[in-house]
């Protein structure tokens, strides 16, 4: 075979066709590139690698992403799921030193501000889509993930905190939980409705170590029995007798009327012993009603009761504010694509989607005031209006009876908190098993406190 075909008049080729004809006499080589030319080129796809926390919430977005990837073939999602104390190590140890280990990460009210503020993420406000409706994300939660008024992450859900408790055993045993419990009514129930022959414990609480695990409750127990962590010369407070009262009374109370190996349970541990009939009561973040009103995973969900958080000698801080929020580091190398999925995942439309696929009682709660405004979430999650009071009652700003030089009700928003906490939350877990008195734990936190804002220093 030789010669070249003439070419048809009116007839075009491909690019692939023509570069065919033009080598067709050069040889094997050249035959054997033009067929590979003519096979069409995919773009590469970008790989967003995310952290995140190993709650329910968060595994719903995980299996749902999977819409995002449908509608967007050109991003493949990576997950990283860690368990809480985990997850906030590894991103802070690759925010800090810029690593581009995550594209995109989740964290709460203490790492957006103080990130956002070194320059660790990227900010929000004008990278957003015109259609995400920033102003529909409710005021405190907002503020929460802000700095100077710049946006760094967008909330996923929020929560405050609520007691929740079985209204079948409490009915049985001729209690009312009153609207606003005290902590002598919580202590009085539990001696009440302890009963370890039948597994049943009077009361679960955190008592896993940590400064978002037993630290976040136990703080919020100092706060409404009149207690502080700095005065507002950033003086250490647990030598004072407002934290000998609480930490005694969480101590006694956990261990007079709480299941065993309560120093291992975390938001998680606790909420399983809850949904499986294991405690009369829980005093934890509003998220879990959620999953607590869920039949499909919850023994109690026809019987659960929930009330406010209680209070002690005044409701200054008795009630915590938290977010998850997803945020993009300034070391991502898929910054735009990392935006466009955590807008995705925080938008009106995951949350319907969510109600789709799980029912309205599922939905994220606590970030935007259009769900709050749905009458499917209304009518399906009778906690969602005492969950929007106890978040918009909530003050980071006067968090506690006497005043204080930091913000954050059940943390402190400065770099030093997660070392502090960490160490603090130790010494806490050692109380509540017996190897420390709480005077000698408290004595400890003092120090250890001391130590670390020497070293450390306070501010941002």
């Amino acid at each position: 075979m030789s010669g070249v075909a003439a070419k048809k008049p009116g007839v075009r080729r491909s690019k692939a066709t023509r570069l065919r004809w033009l080598s067709f006499g050069s040889g094997r080589f050249a035959w054997v590139l033009s067929v590979a030319l003519a096979v069409p080129i995919c773009s590469a796809q970008e790989t967003l690698t995310i952290a995140t926390v190993n709650n329910g919430d968060m595994i719903i977005m995980r299996r749902l992403s999977r819409q995002f990837e449908r509608q967007h073939p050109e991003i493949h999602l990576e997950w990283v799921v860690l368990e809480e104390n985990i997850l906030r190590e590894k991103t802070t140890t690759d925010a800090a030193a810029h690593g581009g280990q995550y594209d995109i990460v989740t964290i709460g009210p203490l790492e957006a501000p103080i990130w956002g503020h070194r320059g660790w993420l990227l900010p929000l406000d004008e990278r957003l889509s015109p259609n995400y409706d920033l102003g529909d994300l409710l005021k405190p939660i907002r503020d929460g993930a802000s700095d100077n008024g710049r946006l760094y992450a967008l909330p996923f859900y929020a929560e405050s905190s609520l007691t929740y408790y079985r209204k079948d055993l409490f009915a049985r045993a001729g209690l009312t939980m009153p609207a606003q419990p005290s902590y002598d009514d919580i202590a009085r129930f539990a001696r009440v409705l302890n009963d370890p022959a039948r597994d049943q414990y009077g009361v679960c609480l955190r008592g896993k170590p940590g400064w978002g695990e037993n630290v976040a409750l136990i703080t919020t127990m100092a706060n409404t029995f009149g207690a502080r962590w700095f005065d507002e010369s950033w003086r250490p407070q647990f030598d004072s007798p407002e934290w000998r009262n609480a930490l005694r009374f969480y101590v006694d109370l956990l261990q007079r009327y709480g299941p065993p190996g309560s120093s291992s349970d975390g938001f998680n541990e606790s909420l399983t012993l809850f949904e499986n009939g294991r405690c009369a009561m829980w005093i934890d973040a509003t998220v879990a009603a959620g999953a607590l009103f869920d039949r499909a995973q919850s023994k109690v969900a026809d019987t659960v009761g929930f009330a406010s958080a209680p209070i002690a000698v005044t409701p200054h801080g008795a009630q915590w504010l938290w977010f998850w929020a997803l945020a993009v580091p300034s070391s991502s190398k898929h910054a735009t694509a990392a935006i466009e999925f955590i807008e995705w995942a925080t938008s009106k439309e995951y949350i319907r989607m969510v109600a789709e696929q799980n029912g309205w009682a599922a939905a994220p709660p606590g970030t935007r005031r259009w769900t709050y405004e749905q009458p499917g979430y209304l009518a399906a999650a009778p906690f969602a209006e005492l969950t929007y009071r106890s978040i918009m009652a909530a003050d980071p700003v006067h968090p506690t009876e006497k005043p204080v030089p930091y913000t954050g009700v059940q943390l402190v928003v400065t770099p030093s908190f997660p070392t502090i906490g960490n160490q603090v939350g130790q010494l806490f877990a050692a109380a509540l098993v017996g190897d420390l008195s709480v005077d000698e734990a408290l004595r400890r936190a003092q120090q250890a406190t001391e130590r670390v804002e020497r070293r450390m220093g306070t501010g941002r």
